[in-house]
């Protein structure tokens, strides 16, 4: 049954989303509001057919943290390639951090770059950091809401993923230089819909928005707070794994 909704599911997935990129590309000749309501549409068309399809629902805990407009940080735990696409449905006007080579695919990158999307080249070193910093300003400047995955990449939906997935540096210079909250996000995404995984799993996707750590505080003290914080509230999240020669234990 997994397997057969999961067909399903992916199928329905791809047709949406080729529906949107293709068919609603004349959108693209139109303001960025107009491009980010067609990201809204087919995100929220995906939570739809995981619902319906995959027999996935996804449960938001902590939205009061999450701002109603205007400009802010939003630093989330990245699991799932859902996680790219859930913040254009729950936030106003999303801005996300993405790898720049993602901007040459077809449409997709079309649409990237026009609702300003904030492309860092990570092999460009020092300059990939002024990169993000000028295009997270000038996002922040327009009301929008930045979304960060500070480890950089998706990670497994296990405890323990800091030691291979270091938390990166540009969320700490997004904090210092912008002088703003920044919300953190943990999510256990990675259980249903699994990173580089055709089968999605049912099941309930949790994204717990934590209260938003305040402006004023030296690196050393935000990097620790921020990873604590994630990574704990993320940890929680997962599902008890039992281990038959000690007993249950928290997983």
């Amino acid at each position: 049954m997994v397997l057969v909704r999961s067909v399903l599911f992916n199928l329905a997935f791809f047709v949406l989303t080729a529906g949107c990129l293709v068919l609603l590309s004349p959108v693209l000749l139109l303001p960025p509001e107009r491009v980010m309501a067609v990201q809204r549409f087919w995100a929220r068309g995906v939570v739809v057919l995981l619902r319906v399809l995959a027999g996935v629902t996804v449960k938001v805990t902590g939205a009061e943290h999450l701002p109603a407009s205007g400009p802010a940080l939003v630093a989330a735990k990245h699991q799932s390639a859902f996680d790219t696409l859930i913040w254009f449905a729950l936030l106003p006007a999303t801005a996300y951090v993405m790898k720049a080579e993602l901007l040459a695919i077809p449409f997709y990158g079309w649409f990237s770059r026009r609702a300003g999307m904030i492309a860092v080249d990570r092999g460009a070193g020092a300059s990939a950091m002024r990169g993000l910093l000028r295009g997270a300003a000038a996002a922040l400047a327009a009301g929008r809401q930045v979304v960060i995955f500070p480890q950089g990449t998706r990670v497994p939906a296990e405890p323990g993923t800091t030691a291979a997935h270091p938390y990166q540096p540009g969320i700490s210079a997004l904090y210092a230089r912008s002088r703003m909250p920044v919300v953190p996000v943990a999510t256990d995404s990675g259980v249903c819909w699994p990173r580089r995984a055709f089968l999605k799993r049912p099941g309930t996707i949790t994204i717990a928005v934590l209260p938003p750590i305040p402006p004023g505080l030296d690196r050393a003290g935000f990097e620790a707070r921020l990873v604590a914080t994630i990574e704990e509230a993320s940890d929680a999240l997962l599902p008890v794994l039992v281990d038959n020669s000690v007993g249950p234990r928290g997983g």
